[in-house]
């Protein structure tokens, strides 16, 4: 997956939307104000997702690709390195893992409109 892969799958999400608020090179998605994904845009292409706490831990250990959020809370997030060891499909399912879990936080009246 390739970064405009990666950008045009999370843009398929429903009320997804992507800006650049932290500075030029780290784009973020979100889902009602609330972020679901990130991306470093320059230098090597990795990727911010939100996971599952005892998930995100089972992934780290299983992929070498795959560890604790840069920047982030690394308890609910993971950062993963782009690079050819995880397939486009598992990415998808890490994507729509982050998203739902954003989503399903929403508030209630926000939600029912996702």
């Amino acid at each position: 997956m390739n970064i405009e892969e990666f950008r045009e799958y999370c843009l398929s999400k429903k009320d997804a939307t992507e800006s650049f608020p932290f500075d030029d090179v780290t784009l973020v998605f979100k889902v009602r104000g609330k972020m679901f994904a990130l991306a470093n845009t320059d230098g090597e292409f990795s990727i911010n997702l939100k996971c599952d706490p005892e998930k995100a831990i089972e992934l780290r250990e299983h992929y070498s690709s795959v560890l604790p959020g840069y920047h982030m809370d690394k308890k609910h997030w993971n950062t993963i390195m782009i690079n050819g060891f995880v397939t486009d499909e598992l990415l998808k399912e890490w994507i729509d893992d982050s998203y739902n879990l954003v989503a399903n936080k929403l508030p209630k009246n926000t939600k029912k409109q996702i």
